[in-house]
């Protein structure tokens, strides 16, 4: 299309827009929907409200000459065709394929290393079980065929309840490839998503430290033990690239994504801005027609597509008196129910894990989960309002690959942490923030004895620091729990799983809508290519009478 000259007015819909399009939040997804908008002609303003990048996916020098990623450490889910289409390689980005997946620190002396390699994998696990040997490769093959005829769902947009014939068109190839697994595999298929992660690893292993391994990335994020029904879908969900860890990195950090994505939507003309607050959504007739920013200035656009949680942007940005009672109710229905922590540890050089002899062992995910039943319990102590006494623990030394990150000679060490629940029943975060930080530099020095003398900074981020700081609400890493009863169309709420919101104009493009959270960039992706056909039919219906 062609599009106004840059700083013109352009009237749509009534609107005398700036821009086309003002993108609220400047995180990994915000980034994706600008890049894509942007690309195909568009006036683009994106507005974050952090003096840097990237959101819960930022990399930040938290102790000088020491680079942390505060939130996402890693990129094993990153759609490739997102990567693909925006040509990010071109753009700075390098991603990093560890040759192990992850070590499950078992005890001070006993570890189960996941290589990469199938066969490599397969002969570690004979030392624990030679049934759980055998059965690995086939449970990795069969899952692969799970999770991928579910893939193709990612990237579509999710249909409108009840559902119309055009809005199920895509997902007649979801259909078709759900077919093609045969009858087995789609029985398989469909008793496996509303399964347990641990029914579903006690149908195929008999060694508790193999399936406590794989189980625990289905509650990663999760305000959910093992053993609650629906976990296992969060196994096809974040293991799609890889179990019991995708393990694939950003070089330089989560946060080089996030670069990578601006400088991509920049050379196609969009414009971003860091410490900007936005205020509010600006409505005229019930509809978004911009933005207002803290300073009192004010943005018009035809579009407003915010990539903040849907609480946040509905309650905060628009008001629940321009909603309906229950579009209301649905909404304060969201279930966030934060449980991350983080710890991030500047080290004056490379701990020493007894377990790993190794050293390629510790270039992937080092896990603190030796069975189900740890998992389990550390689950119990957060249902009563207090963080794990024995925390689930999941590791990553990024120096190992990337040594720029810290001074040379040092490293650095990122743990995060479950379970640590937004409301404590007997004391508030700001009370316990150090006791939870001296609790985890405990459990990882159980297996890493010289740990707590290497230490020469540290910071803990609680998930009331994660809300305030980064805007995830109650600290939900996902911008909302990710059960069966918040997926697909019914993500963010129900009638609203489509990225546009309840307000006219204004879109859904983060993590809270489908298909949810983690570093894909689907939902940013997704959303544009709604977005564009909404740009690209008022173009057209503006156009309609001077044609005539």
């Amino acid at each position: 299309m062609h599009s106004p000259g840059r700083g013109s007015l352009e009237v749509m819909d009534g609107i005398n827009a700036e821009y086309d399009v003002v993108v609220i939040g400047g995180g990994h997804n915000g980034l994706v929907c600008a890049a894509y908008l942007a690309r195909a002609g568009w006036r683009v303003l994106v507005l974050e409200r952090r003096p840097i990048l990237g959101g819960a996916a930022a990399t930040e020098q938290v102790f000088p000459g020491f680079q942390f990623d505060t939130g996402a450490q890693s990129a094993g889910i990153l759609r490739p065709e997102v990567a693909r289409e925006l040509g990010l390689a071109g753009y700075g980005l390098e991603l990093y394929h560890s040759p192990i997946r992850c070590a499950s620190l078992l005890a001070p002396d006993s570890a189960l290393l996941f290589w990469r390699e199938p066969e490599l994998a397969s002969r570690e696990l004979a030392k624990v079980s030679e049934l759980d040997a055998e059965r690995y490769p086939l449970f990795l093959e069969q899952f692969g065929r799970l999770a991928g005829a579910l893939d193709r769902a990612i990237g579509l947009t999710p249909p409108a309840l009840p559902p119309s014939l055009s809005g199920l068109t895509g997902w007649a190839r979801v259909a078709i490839g759900i077919r093609l697994l045969g009858r087995a595999g789609m029985m398989e298929l469909l008793r496996t998503i509303p399964l347990s992660a641990e029914n579903l690893l006690e149908d195929w292993f008999e060694n508790e430290s193999v399936k406590g391994a794989l189980g625990s990335l289905a509650v990663a994020g999760s305000a959910l033990g093992p053993k609650a029904p629906g976990t296992a879908f969060m196994l096809l969900y974040l293991g799609s690239e890889g179990l019991p860890r995708p393990a694939s990195f950003i070089r330089g950090g989560t946060g080089q994504l996030c670069q990578a994505l601006a400088r991509a939507a920049q050379t196609h003309g969009a414009e971003i801005r860091t410490g900007e607050t936005v205020k509010r959504v600006l409505l005229e007739d019930g509809r978004a027609v911009g933005v207002e920013l803290r300073s009192g200035r004010q943005i018009r656009a035809a579009v407003v597509a915010s990539s903040a949680d849907p609480r946040s942007t509905l309650f905060e940005l628009v008001g629940p008196s321009e909603l309906e009672v229950q579009v209301v109710r649905r909404v304060r229905s969201i279930r966030f129910r934060g449980t991350t922590a983080r710890v991030s540890l500047a080290l004056q050089r490379l701990p020493k894990f007894p377990a790993i002899k190794d050293p390629a062992g510790l270039a992937g995910h080092l896990l603190v989960c030796p069975d189900l039943d740890y998992l389990e319990r550390a689950y119990d102590d957060s249902k009563y309002g207090q963080f794990s006494q024995r925390p689930y623990l999941d590791m990553t030394i990024p120096t190992l690959y990337d040594p720029s990150l810290a001074p040379a000679g040092k490293h650095i060490l990122t743990i995060t942490m479950q379970y640590a629940p937004y409301r404590l029943r007997h004391s508030n975060w700001d009370a316990e923030r150090e006791s939870l930080g001296d609790r985890i530099v405990g459990a990882v020095a159980e297996h890493a004895p010289d740990l707590p003398g290497l230490i020469e900074h540290r910071q803990v981020l609680t998930p009331l620091d994660y809300e305030r700081e980064y805007g995830l609400p109650e600290g939900s890493i996902y911008h909302g729990q990710m059960g069966l009863d918040q997926l697909a169309s019914l993500r963010p709420i129900p009638g609203y799983g489509s990225y546009r919101s309840p307000v006219p104009g204004l879109f859904f493009c983060g993590a809270g809508s489908h298909p949810g959270g983690g570093v894909s960039g689907a939902p940013g992706r997704n959303a544009a290519r709604v977005i564009l056909r909404r740009l690209r039919k008022r173009d057209r219906d503006a156009r309609r009478p001077a044609d005539g």
